[in-house]
């Protein structure tokens, strides 16, 4: 696997010509090894191109770069490996690799893509929080790009639901993206994976982003935009989704937010509108809806067991404020905004949950699960 990897990672060279240079030399150690002659004879190569290989062959060590791969923990899946995603798999212009901390999303089990606003209001957040969870909870992987705001809200809420989420990244695996999530970075790797195109080490660029975008789609059976402006991001995704066959559902908002702009847009070029997480279920997957499902992952019926617990046990308050605190710290702030409490209502609720066990407060005034 050492030489798959080297030709894996020659850049700039294409990932189609990478897949051509395999198929005809046969492998990746008979591509590095490779004699002059039948270099030269890939006609579908530049001289540039092979110039490029000549000189990764001569300037890389495959067997030390493969092993500083395994020491840190990166699972290198090609797109020739069993293991590669079928559904990324079948759509245009997949990877030629994949770069991999935790698992892959398993193709026998439905999958949503949520995405949204970085700079997000208290109703997506919400929204993706709840949709997420519920989805989750049922067996659905939830797919995102791990960004601030809606991505974060939608791995989070996969994650207290007790469900499997999956980032893809436009930075290397190994490279939290952004800073600010690596709590949740964490979390995402012990319930489920990180994924990216990009060599680990690689930082992230501007560029790297709707690429990113393309395989969180096509990783998906829909994709749910929680909250967009007019032109953003999450916009791209929701086109790239539509290229390639996938559903897309869109979650209204105010007429007058900034925020809801590129959704209503959506919606009136015909998106599939967001009313319930309950109604979206029965819409994707019938039987998971009707419990009969078959598809549920590992731990799924008891991370939403333990939930239902939960909830059994605290009070309604308690709940709403619970389900409002992440796996990553929350100010007060943003909790009175998310659960419409009065301060004194908030403060003795999270007091209560504080002295179950339920919340911790990591710092002045900021708020984290404690279970």
């Amino acid at each position: 696997m050492k030489y798959e990897y080297w030709l894996a990672s020659i850049r700039p060279l294409s990932d189609r010509k990478k897949e051509r240079i395999r198929e005809r030399a046969g492998s990746g150690e008979a591509a590095y090894y490779i004699e002059e002659k039948e270099l030269a004879g890939m006609e579908f190569l530049t001289e540039k191109d092979r110039e490029v290989i000549r000189l990764f062959r001569k300037k890389r060590d495959p067997a030390a770069e493969y092993d500083r791969l395994k020491e840190q923990g990166i699972r290198f899946v090609p797109c020739f490996d069993p293991a590669y995603p079928g559904r990324l798999k079948r759509t245009a212009g997949y990877p030629y690799a994949l770069y991999v901390k935790g698992r892959l999303p398993e193709d026998a089990r439905p999958s949503v893509a949520i995405v949204g606003a970085r700079q997000c209001s208290a109703y997506g957040e919400g929204q993706a929080l709840r949709f997420a969870r519920y989805l989750a909870q049922r067996g659905v992987q939830i797919v995102s790009g791990m960004a601030l705001g809606i991505d974060g809200a939608a791995g989070r809420g996969a994650i207290n639901g007790g469900g499997d989420t999956y980032a893809v990244l436009g930075s290397g695996a190994d490279v939290c993206y952004p800073a600010q999530n690596k709590g949740l970075y964490g979390d995402i790797i012990k319930t489920g994976g990180i994924l990216s195109e990009q060599l680990p080490g690689t930082a992230p660029r501007r560029e790297y982003f709707p690429a990113r975008n393309r395989i969180i789609s096509a990783l998906a059976d829909a994709v749910l935009v929680m909250e967009a402006r007019q032109k953003s991001g999450s916009l791209i995704t929701a086109d790239m989704a539509l290229e390639q066959g996938r559903d897309v559902y869109v979650l209204p908002g105010p007429v007058d937010s900034p925020l809801s702009r590129g959704c209503n847009e959506l919606i009136r070029q015909g998106a599939g509108i967001l009313l319930s997480p309950e109604e979206l279920l029965e819409e994707l997957a019938p039987d998971l809806a009707a419990g009969r499902g078959g598809c549920a992952g590992p731990g799924t019926a008891a991370g939403a067991e333990k939930s239902d617990k939960i909830e059994k046990v605290l009070e309604s308050t308690e709940n709403i404020v619970y389900s409002c605190v992440g796996l990553y710290p929350g100010s007060l702030g943003s909790l009175l905004e998310k659960t419409g409490l009065s301060p004194s209502v908030l403060m003795e609720t999270l007091v209560a949950l504080q002295l179950k066990g339920y919340v911790k407060e990591i710092s002045k005034g900021y708020y984290i699960r404690a279970r």
